[in-house]
């Protein structure tokens, strides 16, 4: 009798005994990498993002309605993006929800918001009678936004920076020069006329907020401000809030042309806090510096130690001649 050929395939399921695993055990384990690959992403890593995505939603909306000829809303549009802008940072660091990728994104929606988007009001609004020099201006404040972006996303990292700095920006920051350049619509819309030579004011101020922003000149970042508040200050606190936006809705030109004037007042006191605190880092340097040149004169002036010489040994010299 012919025994059966043999199943091919019950020999190709069939696992040797000196195999470390089974494959449903490699396909778990697999699946296992998979799920630790693809982890969940916590609620409180995105709510700072969507605050910056709405923020670069407002810029964007502001240059259609800028387009569109509606220059109120579109500075409005702005206003509002810059108000998202200081509060998404908080939020991420009171949630401990900061991230590498959050903060990028960050920078790309600031440079759009307040480098392109001012810029691009300004011109429809006013830099567009002046042609070709015009669209200049309105190009190098763009320019000058995002170099200053770029600029503080590499200091934010370097391990010499003093812990005071924090309190400073180096330059005006982006925000600040977009509520900034926008001053002349402000006060067109207060009933300041259009007169000869007022664009060409306007090219020189625009120049001029652009150099603030890549310039070294120190300025109050108040980060650090508002991170607590006494007990008693509270109540005081609410009522300001309020009271500002009420007349920022009220009146909204007013306040922001008050506001850009006392903010470009306060710039020389930011340079003068700066040096306050770099003449005190030297005061405090120079007992170390003294210390560490006495020591090193010291160790200069003291004569080195000598050990006594080893008496010869008459083994090792020539024996007499005779």
């Amino acid at each position: 009798m012919v025994a059966p050929p043999p199943n091919r395939y019950i020999g190709a399921m069939a696992t040797s005994p000196f195999e470390p695993e089974s494959r449903s055990e490699r396909l778990r384990e697999r699946l296992r990498e998979r799920r630790r690959r693809f982890k969940g992403i916590p609620v409180r890593t995105l709510l700072p993002n969507l605050i910056t995505l709405l923020a670069l939603c407002a810029g964007l909306t502001g240059v259609r309605l800028a387009i569109e000829g509606k220059l109120e809303w579109a500075v409005a549009a702005i206003v509002f993006a810059a108000m998202l802008d200081g509060i998404d940072g908080r939020v991420a660091r009171m949630l401990k929800g900061t991230s590498r990728f959050g903060a990028e994104l960050d920078s790309l929606a600031d440079f759009f918001n307040f480098g392109v988007a001012p810029a691009m009001i300004l011109y429809l609004w006013g830099l567009h009678e002046l042609g070709n020099a015009g669209w200049i201006a309105a190009m190098v404040f763009a320019i000058c936004a995002g170099l200053r972006l770029a600029r503080f996303n590499v200091m934010i990292d370097d391990p010499n920076r003093p812990a005071w700095a924090a309190n400073f920006f180096v330059g005006m920051p982006a925000p600040g020069g977009a509520i900034a350049v926008l001053l002349p619509i402000y006060l067109f819309f207060l009933g300041m006329p259009k007169f000869a030579g007022l664009q060409l004011i306007v090219f020189l101020y625009t120049l001029s907020i652009a150099i603030l922003m890549v310039s070294r000149l120190p300025v109050f970042s108040g980060k650090r401000v508002g991170k607590r508040v006494a007990p008693e200050m509270v109540l005081p606190v609410f009522v300001l809030v309020v009271a500002f936006f009420a007349l920022l809705i009220a009146y909204p030109w007013f306040v922001l042309a008050i506001g850009t004037l006392a903010y470009l007042t306060s710039l020389p006191f930011g340079v003068v806090a700066y040096r306050k605190h770099e003449r005190a880092d030297a005061a405090a340097a120079k007992p170390a510096q003294a210390a560490a040149a006495a020591t090193v004169a010291t160790a200069a002036t003291e004569p080195a130690a000598t050990t006594p010489a080893a008496p010869a040994d008459d083994s090792e010299r020539p024996a007499r001649l005779n």
